[in-house]
């Protein structure tokens, strides 16, 4: 059964660990400039959306890498950049209807989430359980279904 992050916002305080711990697993270092998972912060509205790539199962990014620098890794579902193999283009970058890939200056390449080889950090270390690693098979249409079905008393109230 493969696996894929389920983001919840409502459950993000926007403490950032999962940023932390993105930057120390895949480059050895806590910076949060590093960290493939970013959290978006509605400053305004006092609101935190943590965001990263989701596998799309059409990976664009992956269609349209010229050098075939990006590979699905069978075991896990995730799209996987080679360092070796990339060339720093950014054609991916620009491909990703998400804006999840980024370009590392300081290596030349690419990096986007790689699901940590099946065991994300991000999910190990977050305090609310905003991101958690779920069958694959839980789509957005479910998602949206349940939300549709919630009820309001709040709304209801007022109308």
């Amino acid at each position: 059964m493969q696996k894929s992050l389920n983001i919840n916002p409502d459950k993000c305080t926007g403490c950032a660990q999962c940023e932390l711990a993105c930057s120390y697993e895949s480059e050895g270092v806590f910076n949060l400039s590093k960290s493939r998972i970013k959290v978006f912060k509605f400053h305004d509205e006092g609101r935190f959306v943590p965001y990263t790539c989701t596998q799309c199962s059409e990976a664009w990014c992956q269609q349209a890498c010229p050098v075939d620098a990006i590979t699905l890794d069978l075991a896990t579902g995730a799209k996987i950049v080679n360092d070796a193999t990339c060339v720093g283009c950014k054609v991916c970058t620009i491909a990703c209807p998400f804006g999840t890939i980024n370009y590392i200056a300081d290596k030349g390449v690419v990096a986007k989430c790689d699901l940590c080889g099946g065991d994300p950090e991000c999910v190990k270390v977050c305090p609310t359980n905003a991101i958690t690693f779920v069958d694959a098979n839980w789509t957005g249409l479910d998602k949206m279904r349940n939300w549709a079905m919630k009820t309001d008393s709040g709304s209801q109230a007022s109308a």
